[in-house]
């Protein structure tokens, strides 16, 4: 079994930076948007025949397949709302209408199923997925999707045991631990002792490696 966290949290609140202190020999990069890391990266580069550890891919398959194959212990996969958004943009940019039109959210919502199900099942590995939120008309705050037809039809968050928030609390970038009453944050008892932690998954990681080693 594999242990799944969801890390939420708005651009540049330090989801991304985060993994700064990550062991790259231990780690899977997948991001669905190539972009440049926001710390010095060495040992961090895309994979090639000469190794590497970035994968660079929205494509639902590919990612489950790197999920499966890797032997790294943590897998990380960064920008996870747009998996959904481009898959989105490419079929409304292919003009699909009636049917088509409304299917491709049962697709959409399938593909992101069949990612948490793979990383669920990914045995002895740590999987971190980092995305964006929204806040609804009610003012609770959840993961970024593609919208209501999407969520009907799954609850992202329901399908993990942790969920992390990103907060900026007097110029320190910090984890929210804790449910507000207005998003979706929890975490198994026990498994942090404060409200809020640092805003380093490499210490997060050791933390949730010990935790589930020692039930």
């Amino acid at each position: 079994m594999g242990t799944v966290t969801i890390i939420l949290g708005e651009s540049g609140t330090g989801k991304s930076c985060s993994m700064m202190n990550l062991d790259p020999e231990k780690t899977l990069l997948i991001q669905a948007i190539k972009k440049p890391l926001p710390f010095k990266a060495k040992g961090w580069k895309e994979v090639s025949k000469e190794g590497g550890n970035i994968i660079i891919t929205d494509i639902s398959s590919h990612i489950i397949s790197a999920i499966t194959k890797t032997r790294k212990e943590i897998i990380v996969i960064d920008d996870f709302q747009y998996i959904m958004a481009n898959e989105f943009m490419r079929r409304v940019l292919d003009h699909e209408t009636g049917n088509a039109a409304f299917q491709k959210y049962n697709e959409i919502a399938r593909s992101v199923w069949d990612i948490i199900n793979a990383s669920n099942a990914a045995e002895g590995k740590r999987i971190y997925i980092m995305s964006h939120t929204q806040t609804d008309e009610l003012g609770k705050t959840k993961i970024k999707t593609i919208g209501k037809l999407l969520d009907e039809k799954i609850v992202i968050e329901g399908m993990v045991t942790i969920v992390l928030k990103t907060a900026v609390i007097n110029d320190n970038y910090v984890f929210r631990t804790r449910n507000s009453g207005s998003d979706t944050v929890k975490s198994p008892v026990g498994l942090f002792d404060d409200e809020t932690i640092p805003n380093d998954l490499a210490t997060v990681d050791n933390l949730i490696k010990s935790y589930y080693e020692a039930a």
